[in-house]
C-alpha cells in the first residue's frame, strides 16, 4: 500500500503544479514543487537522521544496561498477559517484549526522544523472529499500530503552543487528548488485529518457517540474549549474566526512590516546601501538577536509575553503555532512504498545494456532517509531517484565539494522531521492511478516530 500512496504523492505533485501553470495562476508551483524535493532531502539528512544518531546512542546504552541488569525481562514479566494477548507469536521470554513495552511507556509519558530509539530496538528485537525478511510480521504490524494511536498523559507540544498564546486554561485539552487517545488506541489494536486476518494481509507460515523464526533468536548475533532459568541461576548469577542484588543494593535503591519521591511532591507543590510559586502554577489544579512532573521527571529518572540498577547488580555500566551506544550510527544510517522517499513525497505534495486541494473538494461534504472545515488541513497534513501540522496549529491559535472550540479541538487531534507515515517509514527502514502489509491502513484507521473523538469530546465538554 505504502508504495501506491508514495508513487500518487508524488505524481499528484507534479500534475497539481503544472496545471496551476497552465491555468496561469501566479503561484510558481512547479517551482516549489522542485524547491521542496530537494529541501526535503536535507531536512531527512541534516535535521533529523543525523541529530538521531547522538539520541539513538544514548538511549540504546541505557537499553543495553536495562537488558543486562535483568530490567527488561522483570518488566516483560510483570505485564505478560497483556503483551501475549496483543502479541501472541513473540516468545514471552523474548527481548522484544520488554522493548515494546519500554517504547509504549515512554509513548504514553510524551518523551519522544526517548520513544523513538526505544521503538526502533524493539523493532530490531521483532526481526529476530521474522521468517520473512523484508515482509512485515503481524506484531510489527499491531506495535506500529500501537505506536501510531498510543495513548497520551500529556500533550506537551499542543499544551506549549497554548501557553505561548496567552490561554487561560492551556491543560484543559489533557482529558480531551486522553479521551481521544484511548479511543484511537481501541480502533487501532482492533483494526490490526482484524485485517491481519483478511486473505489479502494473511502470511501463512509452513513448518518451515515456523522452526526458522523459533530458531532465530539463537542464531542472531545481536546484542541481546536471552538466558534460561538454568542459565540465568548458574553460579548464583540472575538476569542477562547479572549478580543479585544485595542488602546494600536494597537500600541504596530505596533511598533513590524516596528521593525521587520527595523531588516530585517538591516540584508538584512548592508551597509546601516554601518555594515560590509562579502565577502560571497557581492556576494548574493539582492533578495537572502531577501530570507536568511526571513528565519533567520521567527521563532523568530513567538515566539515573538504569545505571544505578546495572551498577548494583555488578554490571560494567561503562562498558555496556558504549556497546549498546555503538548500534546508533548503524540505525540512523539505515533509516535514511527512507527519510528521504517519504518526507520528499510529502513535500513536493504540500508544495503544490495539494492539502489545499483536497479541502477545497471536501469542504461540501464536511459542512453537512457538521465537522469543521477549517480544521481538514491539519487533518491531512497530520500523518504526513509533524512540523507541517505543528504550523497549522499555531496559525489556528492565531487566528481563532487560543481558548476557542476550534483552538482546543485543534489541540486534541494534535496531540491524540500521529505522523503515521513518518513513523511506519522510520520503524520500518531501521529493519529494511518493504512490504508493510496493513500497518499503513491500521495506523489510518486510528488517525481517523481520533480526529473524530477529538471533535466530538471537545464539542460536549467545551462547547
Amino acid at each position: 500500500m505504502l508504495n501506491y500512496i508514495w508513487l500518487s504523492l508524488v505524481v499528484a505533485a507534479v500534475l497539481i503544479g503544472g496545471w496551476h501553470n497552465l491555468t496561469g495562476a501566479p503561484t510558481g508551483a512547479l517551482k516549489e514543487v522542485t524547491g521542496q524535493a530537494f529541501e526535503m532531502t536535507r531536512v531527512a539528512v541534516m535535521e533529523i537522521a543525523l541529530p538521531l544518531i547522538g539520541i539513538m546512542a544514548l538511549w540504546l546504552g541505557i537499553m543495553r544496561l536495562a537488558e543486562k541488569s535483568g530490567l527488561v525481562q522483570l518488566l516483560a514479566r510483570a505485564f505478560r498477559p497483556v503483551m501475549k494477548w496483543l502479541f501472541p507469536e513473540v516468545p514471552a521470554d523474548h527481548p522484544a517484549m520488554g522493548s515494546m513495552l519500554l517504547n509504549m511507556a515512554a509513548n504514553f509519558l510524551g518523551l519522544a526522544n526517548a520513544a523513538t530509539p526505544l521503538g526502533l530496538r524493539a523493532m530490531k528485537d521483532l526481526e529476530t523472529l521474522n521468517p520473512r525478511p523484508g515482509t512485515a510480521t503481524n506484531a510489527m504490524c499491531t506495535f506500529l499500530a500501537i505506536n501510531t494511536s498510543s495513548i497520551q498523559l500529556v500533550p506537551v507540544t499542543a499544551v506549549a503552543v497554548l501557553v505561548v498564546a496567552g490561554s487561560r486554561q492551556p491543560y484543559a485539552i489533557i482529558g480531551t487528548a486522553m479521551l481521544a487517545t484511548t479511543f484511537s488506541t481501541i480502533a487501532g489494536i482492533t483494526a490490526v488485529k482484524l485485517l491481519e486476518k483478511l486473505p489479502g494481509y494473511q502470511l501463512p507460515l509452513g513448518a518451515a518457517d515456523v522452526e526458522k523464526a523459533l530458531g532465530a533468536r539463537s542464531d542472531s548475533s545481536g546484542p541481546t540474549t536471552t538466558l534460561s532459568p538454568s542459565d540465568g541461576e548458574r553460579d548464583g548469577v540472575r538476569g542477562n549474566g547479572s549478580a543479585p542484588l544485595t542488602r546494600f543494593g536494597m537500600g541504596a535503591l530505596v533511598l533513590f526512590f524516596l528521593f525521587f519521591l520527595v523531588l516530585f511532591v517538591a516540584i508538584s507543590f512548592p508551597e509546601r516546601f516554601d518555594h515560590p510559586v509562579s502565577v502560571e502554577m497557581q492556576r494548574q489544579p493539582p492533578a495537572v501538577r502531577l501530570l507536568n512532573t511526571l513528565s519533567l521527571l520521567a527521563i532523568p529518572f530513567m538515566l539515573a536509575f538504569f545505571p544505578l540498577y546495572a551498577a548494583l547488580r555488578r554490571v560494567k555500566v561503562y562498558e555496556q553503555f558504549v556497546e549498546g551506544a555503538k548500534e546508533g550510527w548503524q540505525v540512523a544510517v539505515t533509516i535514511i532512504p527512507f527519510l528521504v522517499a517519504i518526507l520528499v513525497a510529502v513535500g513536493m505534495f504540500r508544495g503544490a498545494g495539494g492539502i489545499d486541494l483536497v479541502t477545497h473538494a471536501l469542504r461540501p461534504m464536511l459542512d453537512l456532517i457538521h465537522f469543521p472545515a477549517e480544521l481538514l488541513p491539519m487533518c491531512l497534513m497530520r500523518p504526513l509531517s509533524g512540523s507541517g501540522t505543528l504550523g497549522m496549529f499555531t496559525e489556528l491559535v492565531k487566528e481563532f484565539g487560543p481558548d476557542s472550540l476550534l483552538a482546543r479541538t485543534a489541540g486534541t487531534i494534535f496531540g491524540s494522531t500521529e505522523t503515521t507515515f513518518y513513523v511506519i517509514a522510520v520503524y520500518f527502514g531501521a529493519v529494511n521492511i518493504r512490504r508493510t502489509r496493513h500497518a499503513v491502513p491500521a495506523g489510518l484507521i486510528a488517525d481517523a478516530v481520533g480526529i473524530v473523538a477529538s471533535v466530538i469530546v471537545c464539542r460536549m465538554l467545551f462547547s
